[in-house]
């Protein structure tokens, strides 16, 4: 399976709640930090509510 590097590029700052706990689930404490998540279709979903908020790569 697949793996997406999942970097937090704006602030939470002045956004909706449901918004900061999506960031927060995805493991993003901060500003400019990176993760890395399985591709899963769970995972995929709430990187599409927050994609204003985000920056994806695939990860080989």
């Amino acid at each position: 399976m697949s793996k997406l590097k999942v970097t937090q590029i704006k602030s939470t700052v002045g956004r909706p709640h449901p918004h900061r706990r999506v960031i927060a689930a995805l493991g993003l404490r901060h500003h400019q930090m990176t993760v890395i998540h399985e591709d899963t279709p769970t995972i995929r979903g709430m990187l599409q509510k927050v994609r204003h908020l985000v920056r994806v790569e695939e990860v080989k």
